[in-house]
């Protein structure tokens, strides 16, 4: 998997205009949520130090505080963990919730250091009024190389939540499906755990194998 994969979750959450950082965060609207939010990202990036230098604690921060409040991350891990999460008791799915969490934070930290002037051009929206699960489409050029970059939604009581990402044709959640099935299939929804915690225990250790 690329290691551009995660700049749009914690860097664009998913384009780099004059925006004000200050801007409220319009969550009825799902293409101006995604770009307010993109920029207000990349601004807190461009302006802190630690984050550029890959502090995991500040981009931990940066990522609880600034993208997952428009994230249905539980909707992300129990879609990737697909009927497993129903067999799972609500213990077993927070950790695996954490875990997964962490274990995408840590992998793609990198990425955001690397965050400086690439461009984002958001497709032109469209979607029905009465829609309940819609997609933004955009294109990202990174040093002359365009990137798809598309967003899956989905309308909540308190407006719409990213559940889903697709850069260059590999959504986020069927990239991960495979391998927790796998981990699941063999050792069961404790094994997944301690695989996701093992895995953060390695790169916290700078083991990047």
């Amino acid at each position: 998997m690329k290691k551009f994969f995660f700049i749009p979750l914690f860097a664009a959450l998913f384009s780099f205009g004059s925006v004000a950082f200050a801007q409220a965060v319009d969550t009825n609207n799902p293409d101006k949520m995604v770009q307010t939010v993109t920029q207000q990202v990349v601004d807190t990036i461009r302006s802190d130090k630690s984050i550029q230098q890959g502090d995991i604690n500040r981009i931990t921060q940066l990522v609880n505080e600034k993208i997952l409040p428009y994230i249905d991350f539980r909707r992300t891990t129990q879609l990737a963990m697909g009927r497993s999460w129903r067999t799972a008791t609500p213990e077993q799915q927070q950790q695996v919730i954490e875990q997964f969490k962490m274990l995408l934070i840590r992998t793609y930290a990198g990425a955001l250091a690397q965050v400086k002037n690439q461009e984002i051009q958001y497709r032109p929206f469209r979607a029905n009024p009465d829609d309940t699960d819609v997609v933004v489409r955009s294109t990202v050029m990174n040093n002359g190389q365009q990137i798809e970059l598309d967003y899956r939604l989905y309308k909540t009581p308190q407006g719409w939540r990213v559940y889903d990402i697709n850069v260059l044709g590999a959504w986020l959640i069927q990239a991960y499906q495979q391998q927790f099935n796998e981990q699941i299939q063999q050792h069961g929804v404790d094994g997944l755990i301690q695989f996701l915690t093992q895995r953060n225990q390695q790169l916290a250790a700078g083991k990047q194998s």
